[in-house]
């Protein structure tokens, strides 16, 4: 069996692609700010132009629409300050850089497989007559479900409310048209698709209010102080460009699930009665909780999330699973498992094996253990 790493957590970052990482170092061998005038300075800010058409493409926004951040935790906290609106509502399962921005947000419950309730929307929506935004992601980032965003946006218009969507796991992933759904405001990640860590961007709907959040210069039409990072963002641009056509990967997510199960028919996919992303798997082990399963799969080289894992790198109970009606004792045991532009059929085959015998080791022993007691 080969020594070689197997990587399956392309939910929480995905490789660099060889593309991105070119554009990248020509853009830092070039310098320039694209602020200035004289030749270096056009050639910096042809960087970023070309860039913003390349991740309006992926998304179906229009260029002018395109603010560039840090990264996705930025986005949401700019869409959800700058759309001033002091009522706020999000779901049960959003992203921490969308809960805690709004501490005080009214939550959106979700049904058993991690889907927004409408009627619970359509509800809160109608108990206040002050203007709104509502905030759901456009697939969740531990179960791949997706949201009706549609039906959300529908239900936010009727009520004078403005939506902002947290499309970072969705973007390259699934077809995403901003008009088509009629959101006024998209999160986007680059990292998530294969372009560098650090650089993000919030679509911002042609009309739809945005106050900024820092004050300086005049970049990024006025929306996004500070001088850009220009070749994170033409790495960005690339790794947009490269992710339009989405993955090749049409069949690998029902053999995966369809194993596992034959494996352990006692497992459980959380999500499995939505829509999904077709790259990612959150699925129990019975009788293991999710650090052992990390550690063991990692000595076997291959790696995985647990459902959950918070920025120290400890793994931590599911807020998305507990929001599903999850029992504790089965969300501890829950694995993501997660494919990307790299990844490839073998891999599959070799997170099969090795979950295959940790089970066989750990899980079966420990249930039978279990029932005899």
């Amino acid at each position: 069996m080969s020594t070689a790493s197997v990587y399956l957590d392309h939910n929480a970052s995905s490789p660099l692609r060889p593309a991105a990482l070119d554009a990248m170092v020509e853009a830092l061998r070039s310098g320039g700010n694209p602020s200035s005038v004289h030749r270096m300075g056009r050639a910096a800010r042809a960087r970023i132009d070309a860039a913003r058409r390349q991740v309006a493409a992926l998304v179906g926004a229009l260029p002018a629409e395109i603010v560039f951040t840090s990264g996705g935790t930025e986005a949401n906290n700019l869409a959800l300050a700058g759309a001033g609106r002091r009522r706020v509502l999000v779901s049960a399962v959003e992203h921490d850089s969308v809960l805690k921005a709004v501490p005080d947000a009214e939550i959106i419950p979700v049904d058993r497989d991690g889907v927004v309730d409408l009627a619970a929307l359509e509800r809160s929506l109608a108990a206040s007559e002050e203007a709104a935004l509502v905030s759901v992601m456009f697939a969740n980032n531990e179960t791949g479900a997706l949201q009706p965003i549609g039906e959300i946006v529908r239900l936010a218009r009727a009520a004078g409310a403005l939506v902002h969507c947290d499309a970072v796991q969705g973007a390259g992933r699934a077809p995403i048209e901003m008009h088509g759904l009629g959101v006024d405001y998209l999160s986007l990640s680059a990292h998530k698709l294969g372009g560098p860590a650090g650089v993000g961007a919030l679509a911002v709907r042609a009309g739809a209010p945005l106050s900024t959040d820092r004050r300086g210069g005049g970049q990024e039409s006025s929306r996004r102080a500070g001088t850009e990072n220009v070749a994170g963002i033409a790495g960005f641009g690339v790794a947009a460009k490269e992710a339009y056509g989405g993955l090749a990967i049409d069949g690998w997510r029902a053999g995966l699930e369809g194993a596992l199960l034959n494996i352990a028919p006692d497992a459980r996919i959380f999500g499995a009665g939505a829509p999904r992303l077709d790259n990612t798997t959150c699925i129990s082990m019975p009788g293991v909780r999710a650090e052992t399963q990390v550690m063991a799969l990692d000595l076997s080289g291959i790696c995985v999330s647990a459902g959950a894992a918070c920025s120290s790198g400890k793994v931590t109970r599911s807020a998305t699973l507990t929001a599903m009606g999850v029992d504790a004792a089965v969300a501890d045991t829950a694995l993501r498992i997660s494919l990307g532009w790299n990844s490839a059929q073998q891999d599959i085959e070799r997170l099969i094996a090795a979950w295959r015998e940790l089970y066989i080791r750990v899980g079966r022993s420990d249930m039978s253990r279990a029932r005899a007691a």
